[in-house]
């Protein structure tokens, strides 16, 4: 896939946030960086929506992920703040402060435009990266989990990112 300059400059930066030097300090997840296990598939009268596959209070959840997101791209939430939102954030703690205070870091925000929930406790987003105020990447996907009560930035999420870049970094658990 052959992305544009500004894409590339997006998701360059967004990753540069979080995973340069992530070789030494790594990051994964619960399960060892290992697939998740698929979702049982759906019948024709079962849809991804349906209400065991969604959290007791939908419209809470979706509001709290919109929120999340935004926090967790947003140059001006501290690092320290910035690990509530990725799950395992207490893990990546020393990345986010590292490059709290990165240029590229300050350019980069995401807007979610749609949530559709796979679980009670997880959700493909789908938004849009910016770079500098503008988009840079529309319709990116990515997912978001709940992990101690709280509607996080998946880690797949990030390393998506990571992949996108171009980069040479390594990312354990990716």
């Amino acid at each position: 896939m052959v992305l544009g300059v500004h894409a590339r400059s997006a998701a360059w930066a967004a990753a540069g946030i979080l995973f340069v030097g992530v070789a030494a300090t790594g990051c994964g997840d619960d399960n060892g960086g290992a697939e998740e296990p698929s979702p049982k598939p759906t019948t024709a009268t079962e849809t991804r929506e349906s209400p065991a596959n969604r959290p007791a209070d939908p419209a809470a959840a979706e509001s709290e992920i919109r929120g999340n997101w935004q926090k967790f791209f947003d140059a001006d939430t501290p690092a320290e703040e910035k690990t509530k939102y990725l799950e395992n954030g207490d893990t990546l703690r020393p990345l986010l402060q590292a490059f709290s205070g990165d240029q590229r870091a300050r350019q980069v925000g995401a807007e979610v435009t749609k949530v559709t929930f796979t679980s009670a406790t997880g959700a493909d987003v789908t938004y849009t990266l910016t770079l500098q105020g503008a988009t840079a990447l529309p319709n990116a996907r990515g997912s978001a989990v709940e992990q101690d009560n709280v509607w996080k930035v998946s880690v797949k999420t990030l390393c998506g990112l990571v992949q996108m870049s171009g980069s040479d970094v390594q990312a354990p658990g990716c």
